[in-house]
């Protein structure tokens, strides 16, 4: 078994040469939220992933192994529900109404311009439909954001510089540097 205890957030910095020659996995979400496990790559090696507790990997992350070889994480598919608006009874802000009654009940949820994407939940699917939404089971990779006060790992923008400065109001301290 080879180990892989270093990540590289999107494979930032990395040449696409050496991403072209990398191995694979496909995760699902269940997966990529555990910081050690064990899985297989696409050259057929045992991998024991050994990350800092709290890590969550994202499809296009890069692990480093033991060997100096690379391992890109793809999400794999897995069964999702995805949620839409009805373009004959609605409007696309019934998506942000959802969004809203999805993270008070502290859902994962992936958020998209015109869908939603949560696990699959029969209670959460019939409430989406009672507020005229549409709700389908797709396989698709998932990709939740991450919490406001997520730590470890891909905190906020997955760990690195997301290209904008941030402004604070005067009251405003969240751990940013001033």
């Amino acid at each position: 078994m080879i180990q892989a205890s270093k990540l590289i957030p999107q494979g930032k910095g990395l040449a696409a040469a050496l991403l072209k020659r990398a191995s694979t996995v496909e995760l699902d979400w269940d997966v990529r939220q555990k910081s050690r496990f064990e899985t297989t790559d696409s050259v057929d090696r045992t991998v024991g992933v050994f990350l800092q507790r709290g890590t969550v990997l994202r499809g296009g992350d890069v692990l480093l192994a033991e060997d100096g070889s690379l391992i890109q994480v793809w999400a794999a598919p897995q069964k999702v529900l995805r949620i839409t608006h009805c373009t004959n009874h609605g409007t696309p802000f019934d998506l942000i109404r959802a969004a809203y009654h999805l993270g008070n009940r502290h859902v994962p949820i992936e958020l998209k311009p015109d869908f939603l994407q949560i696990e699959p939940d029969h209670v959460l699917a019939e409430m989406l439909r009672a507020m005229h939404l549409i709700v389908n089971e797709v396989d698709a990779p998932f990709e939740p954001e991450n919490g406001a006060y997520a730590t470890g790992g891909h905190g906020h923008g997955h760990g690195h510089d997301h290209g904008h400065a941030h402004v604070h109001g005067p009251d405003c301290d969240h751990g940013h540097e001033h």
